[in-house]
């Protein structure tokens, strides 16, 4: 029998990646395609600004293996599936009116403002034998969402999957069938270049290591990876102290970067700029430009800790020196501060990080968050050098992740943001030049907690994640970089849904462009809880919200009111599109 939203969905998140799809699933029902639209074009934040490139700017030169032949992935038959949807489909259909809702209550070619909404797929959405994960779930799944006038999904492209067993050979198998899906539902995708491990972090529900080849080459070496004051290694992510020396099987991290996304563009250039609009470059633990300073594996960080330094590996160690003895203060370049407390400690409980002469505040201080931000800055220069000119003249944009780290915001020193990376304290705008960064590439700055409120966090951590959103926003608008957001926590409540309109708008007192919106919305993510009736209702209605945008002339009431008849009618159809798994 047909079960709710949630049970059949179910299998779709918070699973172990399996090793395989299951060739036993039970027949899905289609959502009629007349539901299928065409959505609103994007705010006038979205529209290419890779002018800012520099025209004379060459194409990285191709390491040796470059020119390894991709194992070219020949484009699934879905016609199997696609029959399997006609089967027992609902008497009800959609009619004229529901698809103008869908489509926004106008035609593209008309639609002024609002943001489109894409939702995050599961992390395990390939499994580790490189097949879709519960296809026909999630071919339900993007029906779904697709019903509910969501612009598109986003997948992570997983590095230890793709190029897992030799460097060089890609496999790109389920995201070649992944992305048909997503273009036979008209859903449009921003890609992730994953470079980083899955499983260790907020919401990891599987495990995916990096590539078999990288792993050996930091067994051998284990100063590839990230390590802090005690000698404890991080593993998501090759430490960016070794960009530009060739460790990895005689090509530097950055080559390998370059080949995976040259790969990938040449895989898919037949979809680039259609079908896939963004590429998201992965940059650290995450997928975010910042250190792993606040690792939760293992239990090693507990929020709200400060987290530590990620310094400590000889690469690392080595550049600190070198920028020492240019500073002519070689005696600050043997280590990083050493009176910075533990992971979990609390600002005031440091001699570093302390609001009344605390390190951070001193010339060494200085000298040292100067280094250790700039080296990520570089990191992130040095990747995004390479993307813009690969994807160059595709049609898709670039982006990168900042992570939203609100915690101690209302302390001077801004403790666990310095040791992500940011050198963002209260005497410092550390989101400045990270937006002045990507605006040289035309890159998109992706930030998190969206949803956030101040009062909703701990107090006495001095959380303020609508101050830390605003300065972001702030920054994005003096450098001149488009802004796009995800919630950091999966939120289905219509006050965070209130929040992340507000967000989005840019309504901000200090806002001198007043009619600029964030360029796109990323909603963390498909799920079961989403499929919950009461969570669609109020997402569809989110939905109907971004893309109206702020400029919207109904009221809110009238847009609720055409949500819940919008559900109302479709719901059987919602239902029907993900089979309870029976069998």
């Amino acid at each position: 029998m047909a079960l709710n939203m949630a049970h059949q969905i179910g299998t779709l998140a918070g699973t172990p990646i399996s090793t395989d799809s299951s060739s036993a699933e039970p027949v899905v029902a289609m959502v009629n395609a007349s539901a299928v639209w065409k959505s609103p074009v994007a705010s006038i934040m979205c529209k290419s600004s890779a002018g800012i490139v520099s025209p004379t700017m060459l194409s990285p030169p191709l390491s040796p293996l470059s020119r390894s032949p991709v194992l070219n992935a020949t484009r699934p038959d879905l016609s199997v599936a696609c029959s399997a949807f006609t089967l027992d489909a609902p008497a009800a259909m959609v009619t004229e009116e529901e698809t103008a809702y869908a489509a926004g209550g106008k035609k593209k070619e008309q639609a002024n403002g609002g943001v489109p909404v894409y939702v995050m797929m599961p992390l395990d959405s390939v499994t580790m034998n490189n097949t879709v994960n519960r296809r026909k779930a999630m071919n339900a799944s993007l029906q779904a969402l697709k019903s509910a006038g969501v612009e598109g999904v986003m997948m992570d492209v997983w590095w230890g999957l793709v190029e897992r067993d030799s460097p060089g050979v890609y496999n790109w198998g389920g995201y070649a069938e992944l992305l048909e899906m997503a273009k036979k539902h008209g859903l449009k995708v921003q890609a992730v270049m994953s470079f980083h491990q899955c499983g260790g972090n907020v919401g990891d529900s599987c495990t995916i290591p990096l590539p078999k080849w990288v792993v050996e080459e930091i067994d051998k070496d284990q100063d590839l990876a990230y390590t802090d004051q005690w000698g404890r290694r991080n593993y998501e992510y090759v430490s960016l102290g070794c960009d530009t020396i060739p460790v990895l099987k005689g090509r530097t991290p950055v080559q390998c970067y370059a080949d995976f996304m040259r790969a990938f563009r040449d895989n898919f250039k037949h979809l680039l700029g259609d079908t896939i609009v963004e590429i998201q470059v992965g940059m650290g633990p995450a997928g975010e430009l910042r250190y792993p300073s606040y690792p939760e594996q293992n239990g090693t960080w507990k929020f709200p800790g400060i987290g530590a330094f990620q310094c400590y590996d000889k690469y690392m160690l080595s550049s600190l020196k070198a920028a020492a003895e240019a500073a002519a203060k070689p005696e600050w370049g043997s280590t990083g501060p050493t009176d910075a407390g533990h992971y979990n400690n609390w600002p005031e409980d440091t001699q570093f990080f302390r609001k009344e002469g605390g390190g951070w505040n001193s010339p060494y201080g200085e000298f040292f968050l100067g280094w250790y931000s700039q080296m990520l800055l570089d990191h992130g220069e040095r990747i995004l050098t390479s993307a813009t000119s690969i994807f160059k003249d595709t049609g898709v944009k670039i982006s990168v992740k900042v992570a939203g780290i609100h915690w101690h915001y209302g302390t001077r020193s801004h403790a666990p943001e310095l040791t992500a990376g940011y050198f963002n304290t209260r005497n410092r705008d550390g989101y400045l030049p990270i937006a002045q960064m990507l605006a040289r590439h035309g890159a998109v700055f992706n930030f998190t907690c969206i949803e956030m409120r101040d009062h909703e966090q701990p107090q006495d951590a001095l959380c303020a994640p609508e101050k830390l959103v605003k300065q972001v926003a702030l920054a994005t608008i003096a450098a001149q970089v488009p802004l796009a957001g995800e919630n950091a926590l999966p939120r289905y409540d219509e006050y965070a849904h209130e929040q992340i309109i507000k967000a989005s708008s840019l309504n901000i007192d200090d806002n001198p462009e007043g009619d600029r919106e964030m360029c796109a919305f990323t909603y963390l993510r498909m799920n079961p809880d989403l499929f919950q009736p009461d969570n669609w209702r109020l997402f569809v209605s989110f939905v109907k919200k971004m893309k109206e945008g702020k400029d919207a002339q109904r009221c809110r009431e009238q847009l609720e009111r055409e949500a819940e008849h919008f559900v109302h009618i479709t719901l059987p159809l919602v239902q029907e599109a993900a089979v309870a798994l029976t069998h």
